[in-house]
Formats: structure tokens, C-alpha cells, sequence
């Protein structure tokens, strides 16, 4: 089953119910938990990366609490995420499971690899950045005139955010959006503004908090970016590569925020050789 026709499932974790896409084989060797950007719902994720993924993996598409059609009130915290992504693991009876995670969901994903570490398997972390990264607690003031931009020019902002301005990198934000828009039935809630903004102010949370003790994990983490990310600055990809041991870094050329989207082909090959190698 590819991506775009998986079934909207959804889970009931203590008193909220999580939303989520179930694809790729049951007896897999391992499982992957996708965690994604601010604002984004299960339409979000790239079908050409999951469906590659699901080839060989279980790939579960999470969405947070008050994302999309997940219940509940969404958190001002990435520590409330992990602790509700934690939960939801335990709840669908997993182990050990791969994170991969986009942007915010790389906040959350090293929040748990923290917290938790028993449950970490690897770790894919992209578009992202530590606690106190450089420049992460001005993603909103970034973000909203290109925002605006967007709604001026009547194109989606990821245009902007996402992909840098060259023609490559325009050519593919269009590529980008084009496999968002696939899927043409049963597509997710789009988040509420009151979501949106209070993702927004974790964010800023998360880049003002004090640095953590990233040295300390010690499963293998694939990291990657584009060398021109104007959310995430580029230098935290290279900050987190040379803090955490066991990490590979991946930088992807006239690329911004998307990297991982613009050269999916090529990162596809890269996440495939770092998930077969043994731990």
C-alpha cells in the first residue's frame, strides 16, 4: 500500500485519540515513527520518502495532540510531545523504534532519545536543531513575512521557507507541493491557527531552553539539511554531527529547510544505507 491510500487510523492514548497512518510490512525487522514540522498534519510527509521507507519497514505517521485530527489541545512544549509520543509508542505495543524527525519533530525525537534512550533503535534528524540552537527562537519572526509573501503571491509559503530561490530550488518546492496534493481522498483536518501558534511558541521554547546533553546519545544518528535552511540555521546540523558520536551528516547543495525533499532520490539511497547498517 502506497503513502496516499493508507487508512486515517487513530488510537486512544489515556484521554486523547492520536491520528495516524499505518504502512509497510508487520513482521519488519524495525519500525519507524515519523514526527513532523510545525503546523503539519498526515498529508505532510513526503510520499516518496515514506513509500521508499515502507518497502522494508513498518512506517507509522504520527500527528500531535491537537494536530490535523488528533484530539485535544496541542502543547506548548516539545517535552509535552515526546511524553505524548512515548505514550503513544507504548500504547501500540512497540519495543525499540526508529525516529525520524522533520524540523520540530527533530526537537522531539532527541527529546525522547533523552528521556527515553530504551526505546531508541536509530535516529533520523533532519531540517533540525538542538535546545538553544542558533537562530531557532526566531523561526516565527522568519517565518511570517514569507508567510505573508506566500499569501501576496498566492503560492504556498513552503516556496519560500522550505526551498532557496534559485530556479533548482523553485523548480522543486513545485515538484515538493505537486506529491502533497496526491492524496485526493480522505486528507486530514488542516491545523487550527490556535494550533499553529502555540506549536510556535514551543518552538521558541525549545530555542531559548539551555542546551542538553546530546553527547550522551549513543545510538546512530543520520543528520541531515540543506546548506542554506533560513528556519533552522545549517550550523545546528553541523553542531549536532559533531556533538553526538556515533552521527553521519548529510549537506545538500543550493537547499534550504527541505533539503531531505529537494534531493529526495539521493537522500532516499543515504537513509537506506545508514537503516541496513548494524548498530
Amino acid at each position: 500500500m502506497k503513502y496516499v491510500e493508507a487508512p486515517n487510523l487513530f488510537l486512544k492514548v489515556r484521554s486523547e485519540t492520536f491520528s495516524y497512518r499505518d504502512v509497510g510490512p508487520r513482521d519488519a525487522s524495525s519500525t519507524i515513527v515519523l514526527l513532523n514540522h510545525w503546523g503539519a498534519v498526515l498529508d505532510n510527509f513526503d510520499p516518496r520518502i515514506v513509500d521508499n521507507l515502507s518497502t522494508q519497514y513498518r512506517v507509522i505517521a504520527l500527528n500531535y495532540r491537537g494536530m490535523g485530527s488528533s484530539s485535544g489541545t496541542a502543547p506548548l512544549t516539545v517535552n509535552e510531545m515526546a511524553l505524548d509520543t512515548i505514550d503513544f509508542i507504548h500504547a501500540m505495543g512497540l519495543q525499540k523504534v526508529i525516529l525520524f524527525g522533520f524540523s520540530l519533530g527533530g526537537f522531539v525525537a532527541q527529546e525522547i532519545a533523552l528521556k527515553s534512550p530504551e526505546l531508541v533503535e536509530k535516529l533520523i534528524l533532519t531540517g533540525t536543531g538542538p535546545a538553544g540552537g542558533e537562530g531557532i527562537e526566531n523561526v516565527g519572526k522568519i517565518s511570517f513575512p514569507l508567510i505573508l509573501k506566500g499569501l501576496f503571491t498566492f503560492r504556498d509559503p513552503k516556496h519560500y521557507l522550505f526551498f532557496t530561490t534559485t530556479i533548482n530550488g523553485q523548480a522543486h518546492a513545485k515538484s515538493f507541493l505537486l506529491r502533497l496534493k496526491e492524496r485526493k481522498n480522505n486528507r486530514d483536518r488542516e491545523p487550527s491557527m490556535k494550533s499553529f501558534l502555540r506549536q510556535l511558541k514551543a518552538i521558541k521554547a525549545w530555542g531559548l531552553q539551555s542546551p542538553q546533553n546530546i553527547a550522551s546519545i549513543k545510538v546512530p544518528v543520520l543528520i541531515a539539511n540543506g546548506d542554506n535552511d533560513i528556519m533552522v540555521p545549517t550550523s545546528n546540523s553541523r553542531y549536532m554531527a559533531k556533538k553526538i558520536p556515533n552521527s553521519q551528516l548529510v549537506i545538500y547543495e543550493d537547499a534550504g529547510h527541505g533539503g531531505i525533499f529537494q534531493y529526495y532520490s539521493d537522500f532516499n539511497l543515504k537513509l537506506n544505507n545508514f537503516l541496513e547498517q548494524k548498530n
